[in-house]
């Protein structure tokens, strides 16, 4: 076959990889139970469909052709590896993968992806390697791209993800989505892990720029296909929360770069769609009586986002979205961002007396938001010494360098 007839092949072989890769890889996972040996499999599957679908054609069933290319790949590479070393259990490991019926054994292959998912995030690992194990894993991405969005070096974040890969084969951590009575628990860290990875793509933790758009698509992903394998309330709501804020993505910075403030949005560059789709699973999440805290600030995000102009919020019912958030999980950032919301429905005052016992026990001395807020409170009060003393403390905390733009900025425009 001519290089020119074989192009169109190369180029459904590369679309396929995109769009299958990462299904063929948790399948083999479990078919192999290896991570190492999974992903050899994977490559050496789309080694081979380069090879045979060009004389034979693309395959009825591309990801099943592949799944069944990885697992023989990777018995040949076991028996070659036999002949070098001694394996006790070669004989029984190439026979269990071997069995045909392991391959027929779940034949819904998106679970494959759901246990994927539950094993990366299991609580056994560190938190860190919870989160590049997800994205490496999960969605493919390389360890030079989740290092560079997490400002880390490779060889650091390449050790990370083995050290977690030999955690999981040594504690025998198992390829399974947790029985029902394991799952609430289990399932708040795989939560946990996406909002992370969304907040990282929404508000860089630090660096030039405010967003990674990269890892927030990657987040609203991911948030897509837990909903689609597991709608779970949380999950919905999750969802629904990562939807309504990237929704203001467009308007949340100038054309070169610099903050703006959410009351000082173009809004009719708010994405429209998002929100429609957003306070949709708000409202689904909200209707069943097992929703949590991702869902009621998904709900507070639904406020702000219906709101047509920032003095239209309703400040009241956001309150007391938040009074019911702080019942079910207290915190002290959700304490700040009420006393913000008792700012805007009773004046600077109220806020600020919340927000200085705040910080008077101690509990966000290092948290540079908490004294921008005291900051802008300070400062339309009128009190603009102690503003000023609160503007320097957040800049000294303030790791994004639009943030520490935006506080020098108010600093600058402070009277002496």
């Amino acid at each position: 076959m001519s290089e020119t007839a074989t192009q169109p092949i190369a180029a459904a072989i590369d679309g396929i990889y995109r769009t299958e890769s990462r299904r063929v890889f948790a399948t083999l996972i479990r078919l192999l139970g290896d991570f190492e040996l999974a992903e050899e499999g994977l490559h050496e599957a789309f080694r081979a469909a380069l090879e045979h679908w060009p004389r034979e054609g693309v395959p009825a069933n591309p990801r099943a052709w592949l799944v069944s290319a990885g697992r023989y790949k990777a018995i040949d590479s076991i028996r070659r590896r036999a002949r070098f070393d001694r394996y006790d259990d070669v004989a029984e490991q190439v026979e269990s993968i071997a069995d045909e019926s392991a391959l027929q054994a779940d034949s819904a292959i998106e679970d494959d992806r759901l246990r994927l998912i539950f094993t990366c995030c299991h609580p056994a690992l560190q938190p860190d390697a919870q989160v590049a194990l997800t994205l490496r894993e999960v969605c493919g991405l390389t360890t030079e791209e989740i290092a560079q969005a997490f400002l880390s070096a490779a060889p650091t974040l390449a050790q990370r993800i083995v050290r977690a890969k030999a955690k999981i084969r040594d504690a025998r951590i198992p390829y399974q989505v947790p029985e029902p009575e394991e799952l609430p628990q289990r399932l708040d860290s795989v939560l946990r892990v996406v909002y992370l990875v969304f907040n990282e793509g929404y508000s860089a933790s630090s660096g030039s720029s405010l967003t990674r758009v990269d890892l927030s698509a990657e987040a609203i992903r991911l948030g897509r296909l837990l909903v689609e394998l597991l709608p779970e309330p949380e999950a919905i709501g999750l969802l629904g929360l990562m939807l309504l804020h990237e929704s203001r993505r467009a308007a949340r910075t100038s054309s070169d770069g610099e903050l703006i403030l959410l009351s000082d949005q173009d809004r009719s560059l708010w994405n429209r769609d998002q929100i429609g789709e957003g306070v949709v699973l708000v409202e689904k999440a909200l209707a069943s009586r097992s929703f949590g805290p991702y869902s009621l600030q998904a709900a507070i995000a639904a406020v702000h986002a219906e709101a047509r102009t920032a003095d239209a919020t309703d400040w009241r019912e956001i309150l007391g979205l938040y009074d019911v958030l702080l019942r079910i999980e207290a915190s002290p950032v959700v304490e700040l961002n009420r006393a913000v919301a008792v700012a805007m429905r009773d004046g600077p005052a109220a806020g600020l007396a919340l927000i200085e016992a705040i910080l008077a026990r101690g509990d966000l001395d290092d948290y540079h938001l908490a004294h921008a807020a005291q900051a802008d409170l300070l400062r339309r009060l009128g009190k603009f010494a102690p503003a000023r003393a609160a503007y320097e403390r957040a800049l000294a905390l303030a790791r994004q360098e639009p943030e520490r733009r935006f506080l020098e900025r108010r600093l600058s425009e402070l009277p002496h």
